[in-house]
């Protein structure tokens, strides 16, 4: 299932970013004791500078930094604590890189912070619904913005996810959440959409949304979608979280097929070749099919 492409381009204060012939790598740098996959690692605000400029030297195109751990059941940072975590580290980024850096939150003062020291992207895992300051923020700083679907909050949102049709359900978020951002100030040209694998979902629910990604481009905006080392590839592989690397790598150039624009992974190296060679056939099939009905 493949779509032709289109240029896009989104505004991220003064930056512009275009997507060309293959979807974009966002790179991830937890700055957490707890995520799931990496957490501790880069809590040293030296080692996750280190982390993300080895990441930007591997591929990434993009940086999304995040000091608060969205895993399922995951705690709630205080905000003194996330600004303490990450600010400094995108400080030290801004200066060292050239990619677009994300700050993943969904709190507005942390948002505020991150842009005031060079990022240019919003993450907002809550969709703008977590804190009613974090849309000012984002339409008076030009930010770019992702609006990622959620059924319930980190701490308790796969305790019992239920959706009587979750690609209705999702798309009808998306045209709400849009129309909201809008509203207020934000153009759509910054809006970047995220279904929210793993995020309130069970294994049928991920899959459904994965296959039929391509409803999605309904919106006119592009699509980022998180599969590294989720759970439901453990699911559907009994592994655990370290060693779920091929089945990232199969879901990564399935969600490519099936129309991501941008990809947010942890080993940027290796998707990174998953998604030049999916991208590659996915626009090789679209040439064949055009030169069947010349």
């Amino acid at each position: 299932m493949v779509r032709e492409p289109k240029l896009l381009t989104r505004q991220a204060k003064d930056r512009l970013i275009e997507f060309h012939d293959r979807p974009l790598i966002m790179g991830v740098v937890n700055v957490t004791p707890d995520s799931f996959f990496d957490g501790g690692r880069y809590l040293d605000t030296d080692a996750a500078v280190a982390h993300a400029v080895r990441l930007v030297e591997e591929g990434a195109d993009l940086l999304d930094l995040g000091a608060e751990s969205t895993r399922p059941g995951a705690e709630i940072v205080s905000e003194d604590e996330e600004l303490r975590r990450v600010i400094p580290v995108v400080a030290a980024l801004a200066k060292v890189v050239t990619v677009p850096i994300s700050i993943d939150t969904s709190k507005a003062a942390v948002a505020q912070a991150a842009l005031d020291a060079g990022a240019v992207i919003v993450n907002d895992v809550t969709a703008l619904r977590g804190d009613p300051a974090m849309v000012e923020v984002v339409a008076r700083a030009g930010a770019g913005i992702v609006l990622m679907h959620m059924q319930g909050m980190p701490r308790t949102m796969q305790q019992a996810p239920h959706y009587d049709d979750v690609l209705g359900e999702v798309s009808a978020f998306f045209e709400d959440r849009v129309r909201f951002a809008i509203a207020h100030g934000i153009a759509r040209r910054q809006i970047i959409l995220d279904p929210g694998i793993g995020f309130g979902k069970l294994l049928i629910h991920n899959l459904a949304l994965l296959a039929q990604l391509v409803q999605f481009h309904q919106f006119d905006c592009p699509l980022l979608v998180g599969v590294s080392q989720k759970g439901f590839l453990g699911q559907i592989l009994d592994r655990p979280v370290q060693e779920r690397q091929w089945g990232t790598a199969a879901a990564v150039a399935m969600a490519v097929d099936r129309g991501a624009e941008i990809l947010r992974v942890h080993d940027v190296r290796a998707m990174k070749d998953v998604v030049q060679v999916a991208a590659a056939m996915s626009r090789e099939t679209i040439v064949s099919r055009k030169a069947q009905h010349a």
